[in-house]
């Protein structure tokens, strides 16, 4: 009987130290040096005997990079994804505190649903909890891997595939300050280049079938500030407020986080017409009118580092690469070149951490890369993006804007996520089960047991949520 989802799933995000390395090809390429490139070569250092590296942005210190124009905005890297970066760089969390990651060991984490501020306390933490800017963090990573004896960047533009007529053989690309085309042969290629991603019109190109692409056009507008962290402004730490959609309720959602360099990082976001824009006037009155009274305080009494930074994201897409009947061996794709989703659910770097274990669990295997379709991996990222995309999408399928795609049985799953979401701000049990699911430590299945439910019901009756 095959494993269900969930158990897969289970599977995929162990915790467990990977397999022994094994070495199955001569050459991998990675195209694309964010978390999903940064993780693919990580895995493949043990089954390559190099692993090339090809990054379109000059990447020094931890300054965000021009080729990604959300990485100032917040980031979160969820409690599943720190547990694969541990089990792929032991002792990454401690060794990011000494970085300079936050360590401030508090479990006062604040979050608001719809005005209303959560009962439940946080757990203790069993570990370091890494919440710091995307590009600290995504150094940390880099150092890490480039550290590795058979691991190499390079920075250029990438241009093309090399095909064979069953297999992708090498990559094409540009070297930084170079004209020229410059081709370099690979076992295996890792498309690693995010929501931009080529890939298809490559496919295309040489005669092969395109990923099939999804879309939900969430319409989401955000804007993010730095300020200096001051406790006579806020004692705030973390602080996350969701309004969600609702009769008399405009959705929107906010962040709070102290981040390195004793900093605070805040978001602010709306979606379709609701756009807050880069005034910092206008900041500030949109984070006293609409959040928590911590949202106004620091934005009116702060010293912001920089200016108000805005982002727009028309949507959120996937490419089902496991649908695909006919694929060229040699090449694989990890991260937002397969999926990328509503980013304030903070899906995306955990994401791209286990689709690397995901080409690992493939790898382990002993697969002939440059003569086997890597369908087995794509059947597990599938996995992994369908769980995201359950609980990124269900959600925003409630937005205003948003008014067809619906699936069957839409109202009724919308009902019980709404049930689970007010019990979960009073009770206990409720509240971990629905935080292991959103942070990507649980299969979404884990909310749809009978018990869960009928706990959350009984409650309501009861008048306790």
């Amino acid at each position: 009987m095959a494993p269900s989802a969930a158990q897969q799933f289970a599977e995929i995000s162990t915790p467990e130290p990977p397999g022994p390395p094994r070495i199955l090809m001569r050459q991998a390429v990675v195209l694309g040096g964010s978390m999903a490139g940064l993780m693919a070569a990580r895995v493949l250092s043990d089954h390559a005997e190099q692993v090339l590296i090809i990054e379109r942005d000059p990447t020094e210190g931890t300054g965000p990079r021009p080729g990604v124009p959300q990485g100032t905005q917040v980031h979160a890297l969820l409690p599943a994804g720190q547990t694969q970066l541990d089990r792929w760089f032991p002792g990454f969390s401690e060794g990011a505190v000494e970085a300079g990651a936050p360590d401030y060991g508090r479990t006062d984490g604040r979050v608001y649903i719809n005005n209303r501020l959560r009962e439940v306390p946080d757990p203790p933490p069993q570990r370091p909890i890494l919440i710091t800017t995307r590009p600290f963090l995504e150094s940390q990573v880099r150092r890490r891997v480039l550290d590795l004896p058979n691991v190499t960047m390079v920075f250029g533009r990438a241009e093309n595939l090399v095909f064979t007529e069953s297999a992708v053989r090498g990559v094409r690309y540009v070297p930084e300050g170079a004209e020229e085309v410059t081709e370099i042969a690979a076992d295996l290629v890792v498309d690693a280049m995010g929501r931009s991603s080529r890939l298809n019109d490559w496919l295309e190109e040489h005669g092969w079938p395109r990923a099939p692409m999804q879309r939900m056009p969430i319409k989401l507008n955000y804007a993010s500030a730095l300020f200096e962290r001051d406790e006579s402004v806020s004692d705030a730490w973390v602080v996350i407020t969701q309004e969600t959609p609702g009769e008399g309720r405009i959705p929107r959602i906010g962040g709070v986080l102290s981040v390195e360099d004793n900093r605070w990082l805040m978001l602010v976001a709306g979606y379709d017409e609701d756009r807050p824009s880069r005034d910092a006037a206008e900041y500030a009155q949109r984070c006293r009118a609409y959040f928590p009274s911590m949202f106004g305080d620091i934005a009116e009494r702060g010293r912001m580092i920089g200016g108000v930074i805005t982002y727009h994201q028309a949507d959120s897409r996937r490419r089902d690469f496991h649908t695909l009947e006919r694929l060229p061996a040699g090449l694989v794709a990890a991260g937002d070149a397969v999926a990328s989703f509503n980013p304030v659910y903070g899906q995306g770097m955990t994401s791209a951490t286990l689709h690397a274990s995901c080409l690992s669990a493939w790898l382990q295997t002993g697969p002939d890369v440059t003569t086997t379709p890597a369908k087995p991996y794509f059947d597990k990222v599938r996995v992994i993006v369908d769980a995201a995309w359950q609980v990124s999408t269900f959600a925003d399928l409630g937005l205003p804007h948003i008014t067809s795609g619906q699936p069957r049985g839409y109202r009724v799953i919308r009902w019980a996520g709404d049930l689970l979401l007010r019990a979960s701000m009073k009770d206990e049990p409720t509240c971990r089960r629905l935080n292991s699911v959103t942070a990507m430590e649980q299969h979404p299945a884990a909310l749809a047991k009978p018990g869960v439910v009928l706990r959350a019901l009984r409650l309501r009756l009861l008048g306790r949520v």
